[in-house]
């Protein structure tokens, strides 16, 4: 789908903006600093700059955007983690529109659970302005728990920390694969060619790059192959860090697409998993459209994990977004609706969120932990752990 005027002149200004930089970097700049710039450059990146994102005026559409039992859900483990700590908090990470905080508010007020606060840290001005909009919408008894934060508070927080498909739009570096024995690595990045235009461009991988690949290679069931193109998030390495600085005791919920290390680099999966959202289409072409567009590339949990447990967090289960949704009771969820009218739309709601060509297997949660000892009910009958390995 071609960008309206508007989203045009906008992706020009961006655009002009990463040129800058390519120039200012000697004429290469690696795809980590592109994919930032392109997501968050102040007043210009996709997730700064005031567009919708999410829902049918957006680009794409999230499990608590398409129904409120995915939160409902989400609500019923956090109210099993806050029951072991009184006087604990909720902290979501990247918030969306809102609705899910909402869902979730109204879920932990009825089963008598809510958090001493709801703190929602976000990036997006929009988006923040349209969860205002939807929490004020509240009683005065759960919207009064909910508050803005700019960063993350400096420690002491006892509760849950949600991030709902944050960890994809960290900005990853890209590699290529030029030589298998020995390992040679290629960073991919972006020039400007002939005509001024954006166009791909590899240089001589750095140590971090290089060392990062050559660990992950060591682990794989077969080593990486000449012409493997494929991305590496190390951003994620201290992001989970600074958020077990922060959690003295609690759990995070990682919600997200992405798969184990063996799997994310498959043999099969030789050109990456870098996919662009525009307009509800998915396409593979991150030169076009910048600015206006969003940016992902799945997660690799296996570094996740690791990254966690070299914070001192224990993992504390890792499943399918459909064995979450079993294990926290989407079924007895359905069962509470008696009106027929209502239990068809939430049953096809339901599949959407819990069937294998929809939501259900493509999407993960990995719980990390601190000061947990009761088993979380969301492994209760799915725990792929021992697959980060």
């Amino acid at each position: 789908m071609t960008p309206n005027a508007d989203e045009a002149a906008h992706s020009a200004r961006v655009l002009q903006l990463i040129a800058q930089r390519i120039s200012a970097a000697g004429g290469f700049l690696g795809f980590e600093a592109f994919m930032d710039l392109a997501l968050y450059a102040p007043g210009l990146g996709y997730y700064s700059a005031g567009s919708a994102k999410l829902g049918a005026a957006g680009d794409f559409t999230t499990a608590p955007e398409m129904s409120d039992l995915f939160a409902r859900c989400v609500a019923r483990q956090c109210a099993q983690v806050l029951e072991g700590i009184p006087g604990g908090s909720i902290l979501e990470l990247g918030a969306g529109t809102g609705r899910m905080a909402v869902a979730l508010l109204r879920e932990l007020a009825a089963l008598a659970r809510l958090p001493q606060h709801y703190d929602i840290l976000e990036v997006s001005a929009d988006l923040a302005e349209r969860q205002r909009e939807r929490i004020a919408a509240l009683p005065e008894a759960l919207r009064s728990r909910v508050r803005w934060l700019q960063q993350l508070p400096e420690s002491g927080l006892h509760g849950v920390i949600l991030a709902n498909e944050v960890l994809d739009a960290l900005p990853c570096r890209r590699f290529l694969v030029r030589a298998a024995r020995p390992l040679v690595i290629e960073e991919l990045g972006v020039r400007l060619d002939a005509a001024g235009a954006l166009a791909w461009a590899t240089r001589a991988a750095d140590a971090s790059l290089t060392a990062a690949v050559q660990e992950l290679n060591t682990q794989l069931p077969g080593a990486l192959i000449p012409g493997y193109t494929s991305e590496v998030c190390l951003l994620a390495d201290p992001w989970i860090t600074s958020l077990a600085a922060v959690l003295t005791q609690g759990v995070m919920l990682l919600f997200d697409y992405g798969l184990p290390r063996a799997q994310y680099y498959h043999p099969e999966r030789g050109s990456g998993t870098l996919t662009c959202h525009f307009k509800h289409r998915a396409h593979f072409d991150p030169l076009i459209n910048v600015g206006v567009q969003d940016l992902t590339a799945w997660v690799d949990f296996t570094r996740v994990a690791l990254a966690g447990h070299a914070a001192g967090l224990d993992v504390l289960g890792f499943c399918t977004q459909a064995g979450f949704l079993l294990g926290t009771g989407i079924d007895e969820l359905l069962a509470q609706q008696h009106s027929p009218v209502e239990r068809a739309r939430l049953n096809g709601e339901a599949r959407r969120l819990l069937m294998p060509g929809e939501m259900g297997e493509v999407f993960k949660l990995l719980a990390l932990g601190r000061g947990v000892g009761t088993p979380l009910m969301s492994f209760k009958h799915q725990d792929l752990r021992d697959s980060l390995c």
